[in-house]
């Protein structure tokens, strides 16, 4: 295990632009033998290759770490998480660029490596495809888990431009592969032109609830969520964010950006709630 604080153990504080980059500055490792009493252990999924719009996502992981914010209480809730609970860093799955299948695959076992020392693993990506691998690996040490899901899309086509493995085909290949409960799933935040009719036909069928923007402009968030939570019920549930749920003021270098997403305040109070 690696601390990134260690050379500044003697200030007791470590500059952020300084040391290793690790999520919030917390212990790194690569050794599933570490996550041993670890709670929560962040893997990064730095993959991109089934955007059907603007690439970029890959970098995700490097610039969220960069961007994370040091130990300390968050003002609003009073809580300092990484105080509270044993994070570590576990590093980025080892993706191949190209190779969509094989990183999946490097994705799911990385999560389950931290599945199975009975911690909690937060992925940060990489495009909205690395939810299937991610999920399969939840299902994978639970059976099927409820799924809050915050996006402007639903993912649940068949296919897009012709091939089904894609950021749009996820949802719909986790619930038929019997990995999500439809009937405890709940999509937030959804808006724009895609899907159609098919689509939302399917997942009518399947029991799956959507929560559309208009919903959280009429009903506000804390309303919203109470009804997201509400569908997927007790039992294990994955909570799952895609970035461009946002409104594109808030990301505007997200793949596909849709006009009228929620704000950044609603989001962080959502995924908190």
């Amino acid at each position: 295990m690696i601390d990134p604080f260690q050379r500044w153990a003697s200030v007791g504080e470590k500059p952020d632009y300084a040391g290793l980059l690790t999520f919030a500055g917390v212990p790194y490792t690569q050794d599933p033998a570490h996550l041993e009493g670890v709670d929560v252990a962040i893997v990064g999924a730095p993959m991109d290759d089934l955007v059907s719009d603007r690439p970029g996502t890959r970098f995700g992981p490097r610039a969220i770490r960069a961007a994370s914010s040091p130990a300390g209480p968050q003002l609003e809730t009073a809580v300092d998480a990484i105080s509270e609970l044993c994070v570590v860093d576990f590093g980025d799955a080892p993706v191949l660029p190209a190779d969509p299948v094989h990183s999946h695959t490097a994705i799911e076992a990385t999560v389950a490596q931290v599945l199975a020392a009975g911690a909690v693993p937060v992925i940060i990506g990489g495009d909205h495809s690395i939810t299937e691998p991610d999920v399969r690996a939840c299902a994978a040490a639970h059976g099927p888990v409820g799924l809050v899901h915050f996006d402007t899309h639903t993912d649940t086509g068949a296919e897009v431009f012709g091939v089904e493995l894609s950021h749009g085909t996820i949802m719909r290949r986790l619930v038929e592969a019997g990995h999500v409960d439809p009937r405890r799933y709940a999509q937030v935040g959804l808006r724009g032109y895609w899907p159609g009719e098919a689509e939302f036909a399917w997942q009518a069928e399947q029991g799956i609830t959507s929560l559309f923007m208009h919903d959280v402009r009429d009903l506000g968030i804390r309303e919203v969520v109470r009804r997201a939570v509400e569908v997927v019920g007790p039992g294990p549930v994955f909570l799952t964010v895609d970035i461009d749920v946002l409104d594109p003021a808030f990301a505007p270098g997200t793949g596909t950006p849709e006009p009228g997403g929620m704000t950044t305040a609603e989001l962080l109070w959502a995924v908190r709630e």
